[in-house]
């Protein structure tokens, strides 16, 4: 008779863990703290160099979450006799840094795209204002320079506003996903 209540401690105890683990949380299995570095960076925990399989299994993870303002546990679960508290803060330290540099680096490049493309813009409306002021100008080279001046304006103005809207709204993904990294809580549980 207590070998069913073990077993149903068990049981129960193995459900509550696993229950805690779908908390809308991200929880990833370790082999190893390996696991989470390129195999090709021999450097330090503190230097090494993220591996991809890692990323991407966290942007797989957390790509169709919605977390709370305050963010999200990633639950890094690592063999009870591998952990190190040593080496996890190091660790952790290392991810914050990555994903803000990351986000930072993003961040500014859509800042510069958003930039250029109100540049091409104002030189599309430039080009556009030339080619209105040639039209009424008579002759072989102001019909020339209206033939290249108006698709130029055109092909600019537009290009410009693509490079505001829809060129740095493709990168918005990347940007949100860094900065969900960022403001995670890492924690390595035993398993």
């Amino acid at each position: 008779m207590p070998t069913n209540k073990n077993n149903a401690a068990e049981t129960s105890s193995e459900f509550k863990k696993e229950e805690q683990m779908r908390q809308g949380n991200v929880s990833l299995i370790l082999t190893s703290y390996d696991d989470i570095f390129s195999d090709f960076d021999p450097r330090n925990y503190s230097q090494r160099a993220l591996s991809d399989d890692f990323l991407q299994e966290c942007k797989r993870a957390v790509r169709d979450k919605t977390y709370s303002k305050e963010g999200f546990d990633l639950r890094l679960l690592v063999p009870k006799n591998k952990r190190d508290i040593n080496d996890e803060i190091k660790i952790k330290i290392r991810l914050k840094n990555h994903f803000f540099k990351h986000y930072l680096e993003k961040k500014n490049e859509i800042k510069r795209l958003k930039i250029e493309g109100v540049v091409w813009f104002a030189i599309g409306i430039v080009f556009s204002l030339m080619a209105a002021f040639i039209y009424s100008l008579e002759g072989f080279a102001f019909d020339v320079l209206f033939v290249m001046l108006e698709p130029a304006g055109w092909f600019t103005m537009w290009s410009g506003l693509d490079k505001i809207f829809i060129n740095s709204r493709d990168k918005m993904p990347d940007v949100r996903f860094d900065k969900k990294m960022h403001t995670a809580n890492i924690m390595f549980i035993s398993y």
